[in-house]
């Protein structure tokens, strides 16, 4: 697998989709994903095995080759490097995230999927779990949903480490949640260890309904950052099972999605792709078939300020999003 050598060098290959996969609805059998329950007729380990593999083997024969995982993605980050090693996939590029426990055992009723814990212990323990899980070190390495609230930016052992990974070749940087990403990025963007940022990598939620990230992420982008943008289809919400999975998908972008002959998910994914900031979009798919239709996204061109008409405060786009029950 491919490890960025830190500074700008940049760890996608030009030549390849700026459409990766992320496996938070294929390592899990409980994701907040509408319709994740019925995507999964198998919610056994080998039957996600079986399935993520799937999905992956469609994704790297349409040219995908960047792939995310994280620590709380149940067994995200085994059934990848699994893969990888087993299919010989030495171009893959593979990103994973650290800060989050997965501690549902394996149930899609548990009560707690996963607990957060920002420090410098948790990052000790899951680094050699990351490494042991992929065959080598990521890419991409992330703190999973950062906040200015969880102090990590702050933390000078948790920095102080990051620093030395990536001193070592690895790209470290966060993942950012919740409706104040942009203060969170722009908060990173200023991060010093020994005067000079470690971080340079972020990866946040953008899509057609909470695009408030957006200006903090040219900024990080215009600063030589890789900008990695997840949620594009909002966990389902932008895909032809509407905002309350019923089918009720918001005619402007049924109307748009008509329009360029795909489907809802496509058209949303390509008004992602088509920001000038985005490196690297997400795919959330947990089917080969919603796979195939995300992809699509890649032969349509949106406008980069299409549907304005959709976009909602971020605070009621997040408070909307923590209501999603997991299934």
């Amino acid at each position: 697998m491919t490890s960025s050598p830190s500074g700008s060098v940049r760890p996608f290959d030009p030549a390849s989709p700026r459409l990766g996969l992320g496996l938070a609805a294929l390592g899990r059998p409980g994701y907040i994903n509408l319709g994740h329950a019925r995507d999964l007729p198998d919610r056994s380990v080998e039957g996600m095995r079986a399935q993520a593999w799937a999905v992956l083997d469609e994704a790297y024969a349409a040219g995908v080759r960047y792939f995310d995982a994280a620590r709380s993605y149940g067994l995200a980050e085994e059934f990848l490097g699994g893969w990888v090693q087993a299919r010989g996939h030495r171009d893959a590029v593979l990103g994973s995230k650290w800060g989050y426990t997965y501690v549902a055992d394996w149930q899609p009723d548990a009560p707690v999927h996963e607990v957060k814990t920002h420090d410098r212990a948790t990052l000790d323990r899951q680094w050699p779990q990351t490494l042991a899980a992929l065959g080598g070190p990521p890419a991409l390495y992330l703190i999973h949903s950062a906040t200015l609230e969880s102090g990590v930016l702050e933390n000078p052992a948790v920095l102080s480490r990051l620093a030395e990974l990536a001193a070592g070749g690895v790209r470290v940087g966060l993942s950012t949640s919740g409706p104040a990403q942009a203060d969170t990025i722009r908060r990173a963007l200023d991060v010093r260890v020994d005067g000079v940022n470690p971080l340079g990598a972020v990866q946040a939620t953008w899509n057609l309904l909470d695009r408030s990230a957006g200006a903090a992420l040219a900024d990080a982008h215009a600063a030589g950052w890789v900008t990695v943008v997840k949620e594009g289809v909002a966990n389902g919400r932008l895909s032809a099972r509407g905002l309350g999975g019923r089918g009720d998908v918001p005619a402007p972008l049924a109307a748009l999605a008509a329009e360029l002959g795909v489907t809802p998910d496509a058209a949303a994914l390509a008004a992602v792709l088509a920001q000038p900031w985005a490196d690297m979009v997400l795919s959330g798919a947990g089917t080969a078939g919603q796979l195939a239709q995300n992809l699509a996204a890649l032969r349509v061109q949106v406008p980069a300020d299409a549907l304005p008409e959709l976009a909602v405060d971020a605070r009621t786009y997040w408070q909307e999003r923590a209501a999603l029950p997991w299934n």
